[in-house]
């Protein structure tokens, strides 16, 4: 089972600066306390108070006016983060032709939220549209125009009409 390996259930304000480090650490060689401040849209004293709770539950090291980093614990558990928001966005995304920028802010929301069942069952049907498209290669553009025009594809109707 994809989800067996789930890190521990962290609160979404943990997660989503456990998240935040580690994209900042992708990005700049030492994540700061005014970097994530930034990033969160968060007062500073309040990122301190945040680093100050992660590093008492060993998900950071973090000295006063130090570079952040995340512990191994830490790292397990930002990768689980951002493995969930990026299936959630692609999801949201390329199965339910949602706009790229509603589809991560509605990931953000979500990936807190959604259980280990209802995630996997996301990603197995993104893999199996993928390799095997509901029959045809056209599966998400015929989607897309049932979303659109509120109604079936012509040759989806003939489908359904040749199955009755």
């Amino acid at each position: 089972m994809l989800m067996e390996k789930m890190a521990k259930k962290y609160s979404a304000s943990v997660e989503d600066y456990l998240e935040a480090i580690a994209n900042l650490h992708k990005s700049e060689k030492a994540v700061k306390v005014k970097q994530l401040s930034r990033m969160l849209n968060v007062k500073m004293p309040s990122v301190t108070a945040a680093l100050q709770k992660l590093s008492e539950e060993g998900l950071v090291v973090h000295e006063k006016y130090g570079h952040i980093e995340l512990t191994p614990e830490g790292n397990e558990a930002a990768d689980d983060v951002i493995r969930r928001h990026r299936a959630l966005s692609r999801f949201l995304a390329q199965a339910l032709g949602i706009d790229q920028k509603t589809a991560e802010e509605d990931a953000c929301k979500i990936e807190h939220v959604i259980s280990p069942l209802a995630l996997e069952r996301m990603i197995k049907f993104m893999e199996f549209v993928e390799v095997c498209p509901l029959g045809e290669a056209k599966f998400p553009q015929r989607y897309r125009y049932y979303l659109e025009h509120g109604e079936l594809p012509p040759e989806c109707l003939e489908r359904r009409s040749g199955e009755r």
